[in-house]
């Protein structure tokens, strides 16, 4: 699988930086446009657009950006991707503009698309196969710390000195990543490729090989994403105050990012299989979206715990499974798609939890989510064609 020599640890640590920064800068911004963006949004139409910017602009290039890490290597890909963030973010510094909020935001989205998957990529490179799950699951720990971080600390910073200190922060996070990694991280030439046709990309990404730890990753990001945007809706609801609700969304978040590399580590060692991992981890994703129809503190606490649980199951084991069933070559372009689909999950969690709680109440809306993740379980089980690594 491996055709390098295994990076250090204080190599991969940049690569580390970079998951860190896509998920604080996609947080730190959007949890802080509806309070301290002046006359940038007028409305929740706009609001929304602005906050659609960013997750629409990972939805349409992060296929195309892991493509090119293929092409021309993954390191000058996320390189590129950092210093287009820092650029991105500096524009909004410079201008303090309501139309340059939307350029620096849709700047944003596309830098990250690129820096994304090409970090994937490259720990997949840069790590043997018997350490995949390690790599990625302290890459996903920093993430979720990222997540965890960006409204909290986005906040304070809004608050001392607007949206513009905000970004000023970002554009110095994206620029001293970029240059970390252009120091640490080893070069990675581009493999030799065969020639593929649409047909044979068709063909690869129907694979269950690859449609298996995709659907994974998307239902366990829709659960994320759910109990983040719903469990406080679900909260207030119940009488808590904002104090409360903002603690059962830190336990969602510390959760999966402490389950990250405990996970990663099994499977590395034997411990665990993919195919188990990525079941139980549904699973439970689905129990802790059962539990949230519970009415009080304490539904909300045991939904925010177990989607926390869950979702730190899935993700490592997930891109852990693709990896080890994906041509080095192709690499970008396998962590591109399934960073796609996480996109999708994302996106859909939320709207099938509102189509149905608009209709019947929330507690519909999480039951209804929590029988779709529940079946994909069940199918992964019976099935039994989730690709098994590490063990």
């Amino acid at each position: 699988m491996n055709d390098i020599a295994p990076a250090s640890r204080r190599q991969m640590w940049p690569l580390y930086a970079a998951g860190f920064t896509t998920a604080f800068g996609a947080h730190a911004v959007a949890a802080n446009l509806g309070g301290h963006t002046g006359d940038a949004v007028t409305s929740l139409l706009m609001l929304g657009g602005l906050l659609a910017l960013y997750d629409g602009a990972e939805v349409l290039l992060k296929p195309v950006f892991g493509s090119l890490a293929d092409r021309v290597g993954a390191r000058p890909v996320m390189l590129g991707g950092l210093v287009a963030f820092a650029l991105a973010s500096a524009a909004y510094v410079l201008a303090d503009s309501p139309g340059w909020l939307w350029a620096a935001r849709l700047g944003q989205g596309a830098a990250a698309s690129a820096f994304s998957p090409a970090a994937s990529a490259l720990l997949a490179r840069l790590n043997p196969a018997a350490k995949h799950g390690r790599a990625f699951g302290s890459y996903g720990f920093w993430k979720s710390i990222g997540y965890t971080l960006g409204p909290l600390l986005g906040g304070v910073l809004a608050w001392a000195g607007g949206l513009r200190l905000l970004f000023v922060v970002l554009t110095l996070l994206g620029a001293a990543v970029a240059g970390w990694a252009l120091l640490a991280v080893p070069v990675v030439p581009p493999l030799p490729r065969s020639r593929q046709t649409v047909l044979d990309l068709a063909r690869r990404l129907a694979d269950p090989a690859f449609l298996g730890p995709t659907a994974a990753l998307a239902g366990a990001t829709a659960a994320l994403s759910v109990g983040v945007g719903f469990l406080p809706v679900s909260g207030r609801a119940a009488g808590l105050g904002t104090i409360a609700t903002g603690a059962a969304v830190s336990v969602l978040a510390a959760c999966a990012a402490l389950v990250q590399p405990r996970a990663g580590r099994a499977l590395d060692d034997g411990r665990l299989t993919a195919r188990a991992g990525l079941t139980a981890g549904l699973a439970i994703a689905a129990a802790g979206l059962a539990a949230a129809t519970l009415p009080g503190l304490a539904g909300v606490l045991a939904g925010a715990a177990l989607i926390g649980v869950g979702t730190g199951l899935v993700t490592p084991l997930g891109f852990a499974a693709l990896a080890s069933r994906t041509p080095p070559a192709r690499l970008g372009q396998t962590m591109g798609a399934a960073e796609l689909g996480r996109e999708l999950g994302d996106a859909g969690g939320p709207l099938l939890v509102a189509a149905v709680a608009s209709l019947a109440g929330l507690a519909y809306g999480f039951a209804a989510l929590a029988v779709l993740l529940a079946a994909g379980a069940a199918l992964a089980l019976t099935r039994g064609r989730t690709p098994d690594t590490g063990g």
